[in-house]
């Protein structure tokens, strides 16, 4: 996984501001009228404000007479028992994490790889996180087990209360089901965890517990090593790195064979990595790419790849975008290129065996898989596709380090998930297939092209009625996200199937620029400045499903969340007549502060820094925040964030409101008390924010003529 997607999944960040994002809270308005009370987040007054936003949006939504059914289909959908249970591969079983209307926060269970072939796996429940919520009264949100490898036995659960980045660590032992009495405990925190042996630890945290181990993005970047047993204060300091980092984080990558490698990961922007392999007491610093990033282990080598041209020693030019494998000992005199792209592909993910090495990518948008086998040292790496379903998203779900047993699930707009089974020399085999939980026998999808102004072609996929009219009266709803190298590809989401499909909606998702469908190049070409690409092409794409009849502005709606968030943003203001619906989930808004707000000094090397003038400049340019105007007209928003989301934060999507808000100019906000960056924590709530957002596209999108 890139360290950008891990961070924007699971890492930690800072709820306080600074005085510089505070006091922008006052200017919000622009009125005069004083709105920095929202800027503190917990504040009495703060959610007394949000409680009032919400019951307006609620109170209004929830009248619809559609919404009792929409909320009972998704729930339904959210918590059906013939879900997939998805493996993780842990000291010879399998694994899985599942939640239900019986268990809320979930349960971590357990069964035997032959009994998981069954078609009703006989699991043996060893972790109730709503039973150990319920004893500790705390609202405990299960988001991982760190384990120690090959056996396993020891793992660091990662706890979070209401699904905060920050986290709890505790010792847990899978072969007695129980947490370790006196083990390895580390409380709520900013940190990153990796173990060396059954008796030591690599952390890095907030340390002195006052954020002077932390840098401006609210990541830690001292780690130290704890030893079982020993006294507080006694850790061993191992790395230090710069304040002005944006994080430092420890791993261990192991293989197959027995190898291990531990290392420093500093990360010095949000896509710059530097790595250092730990030898006893000493750092060895490894010549790679600045931006690189890290897949396993094999036969003692790392397999990782590089997002930019790398020069090794006496060597070839490896592009950005390929996959390789070096010695750990001489990194840049040992390269070997096991795959690069072609101009149509990007590598997606990367799954590595006892053997193989399993490559999901993209071929213009479409998932593919492949499998790498080294034939002999020094010579090409023998590669074959896998014969996989077409039009899909395929994703590498868990490898075995052990074996070369891997698991991948694929899926589709209209094709719900499916579990393959790889193994070694034989063909990948289906051994799972969720059912389908919308009607699709009427629904089809298309990939078209649009043109940005620049002239790139844009894809993008329309899922539509087979019969549908070319009379630009179809209500349809476009969706994309741009940014840090992350691809928006086929997914099989039951509650747009439910909700939207099924009524009629279209289903549009642009693959704009910003993302990882096209390699390295298409990232880059809409970072930082050349940002505006993306809101171009997201442009380019709305104004073709026009030119082909598909819809009108009329009866075309957008949606975005996080980055997307500021994508809709964005649109909303620099486009305002396009759209009839816009939907900003846990967005960022206020670019001009956005660097001094909750981890957004982590970002400034995908969107640029106020500190840079140019930057500085078209962060100014394009702000939505900053951008509202009491004398255009706006289509009407629904707006949705999580007091708790300690990655974006809601002040964002707060001061947007508020400035609406005091220009007289009508929306919906709706801020979920419980729920970090990646939404709400249990499938009710979920429910309910989907349900209240189906009312809403109805209401702009469907019932008008």
């Amino acid at each position: 996984m890139r360290l950008g997607r891990w961070i924007l999944a699971c890492a930690a960040s800072a709820l306080v501001m600074t005085g510089a994002a505070a006091q922008a809270g006052a200017e919000t308005s622009g009125t005069g009228k004083d709105f920095s009370f929202l800027d503190d987040i917990h504040g009495a007054k703060a959610l007394g404000w949000v409680r009032a936003q919400n019951h307006h949006t609620t109170s209004t939504l929830e009248k619809d007479k559609r919404y009792a059914g929409f909320y009972k289909s998704t729930l339904a959908v959210l918590q059906a028992p013939d879900r997939l249970a998805l493996p993780s591969l842990l000291g010879g079983n399998i694994w899985n994490f599942w939640q239900d209307a019986q268990h809320p926060h979930g349960i971590w269970r357990e069964t035997t790889q032959s009994s998981y072939l069954a078609k009703n796996p006989k699991w043996e429940t060893r972790l109730d996180v709503d039973a150990l919520a319920a004893k500790e009264h705390m609202n405990w949100v299960f988001k991982e087990a760190n384990c120690l490898a090959p056996d396993d036995e020891h793992c660091l659960i990662v706890l979070s209360n209401g699904g905060e980045d920050a986290d709890t660590l505790r010792e847990f032992n899978t072969k007695t089901g129980q947490f370790v009495p006196n083990g390895f405990q580390f409380s709520r925190s900013k940190q990153t965890a990796a173990w060396v042996d059954q008796n030591t630890v690599l952390l890095t945290r907030d340390w002195d517990g006052k954020g002077e181990t932390l840098t401006p993005s609210g990541y830690p970047f001292v780690v130290k090593k704890i030893v079982r047993g020993g006294a507080p204060g006694q850790e061993v300091e191992v790395y230090r790195g710069e304040k002005s980092d944006m994080m430092v984080a420890p791993t261990v990558l192991t293989d197959g064979d027995g190898h291990k490698l531990v290392l420093i990961q500093r990360s010095v922007t949000f896509f710059e990595n530097h790595y250092a392999v730990v030898e006893g007491d000493k750092l060895r610093w490894l010549p790679l790419p600045a931006k690189t990033e890290l897949h396993g282990l094999l036969k003692g080598r790392m397999v990782l790849s590089v997002e930019e041209d790398w020069h090794p020693q006496g060597l070839p030019v490896v592009p950005a975008g390929s996959l390789v494998s070096v010695d750990p000992a001489a990194p840049d005199q040992s390269v070997e290129v096991i795959f690069t792209p072609g101009p149509s592909q990007s590598i997606d993910e990367v799954g590595v065996t006892k053997n193989t090495v399993l490559v999901s990518l993209f071929d213009n948008v479409r998932g593919r898989a492949m499998r790498f086998t080294e034939m002999q040292r020094g010579r090409p790496w023998d590669g074959d596709a896998l014969d996989l379903p077409d039009m899909t998203s395929i994703h590498i779900v868990d490898t075995d380090h052990a074996s070369d047993t891997a698991y991948l699930s694929v899926e589709g707009y209209l094709e719900p998930q499916q579990l393959w089974m790889v193994e070694k020399d034989t063909a990948p085999r289906k051994i799972k297939s969720a059912p389908a939980r919308f009607k699709t026998a009427n629904l089809k999808t298309e990939q078209f092209w649009a043109q940005s102004p620049d002239g790139t072609r844009v894809p993008y996929f329309v899922v539509h009625r087979r019969n549908m009219k070319l009379d630009g009266q179809n209500p349809t709803l476009l969706t994309a996200y741009g940014g840090f190298q992350v691809s928006y590809t086929p997914t099989y989401a039951p509650e747009i199937g439910k909700l939207w499909l099924e009524r009629g909606g279209v289903y549009v998702v642009a693959n704009i620029r910003g993302g990882g469908e096209f390699g390295p190049a298409w990232h880059e070409a809409g970072r930082k400045s050349g940002r505006q690409n993306v809101y171009d092409d997201f442009a380019a794409v709305g104004q073709d499903l026009v030119t082909r009849k598909i819809t009108t502005p009329r009866h075309l709606g957008i949606r975005g969340r996080s980055n997307g968030g500021l994508l809709a943003g964005v649109q909303m203001v620099q486009h305002p007549h396009m759209w009839s619906a816009v939907i900003i989930g846990v967005p960022l808004l206020d670019m001009e502060h956005f660097e001094t707000m909750s981890a957004g000094a982590s970002w400034a090397d995908e969107y640029g820094s106020m500190s840079v003038p140019e930057e500085a400049k078209f962060l100014k340019r394009i702000s939505p925040v900053h951008h509202l105007k009491a004398e255009v007209t706006y289509p009407t928003p629904f707006i949705f964030t999580a007091t708790s989301d300690d990655r974006v934060g809601p002040v964002h999507a707060r001061r947007f409101a508020a400035r609406l808000e005091s220009m007289g100019k009508p929306f919906y906000y709706y801020e979920d008390i419980e729920g970090g960056h990646s939404g709400t924590v249990n499938a009710p709530e979920v429910a309910h924010e989907r349900a209240l957002e189906a009312v809403y596209l109805s209401h702009r999108l469907m019932d008008v003529h």
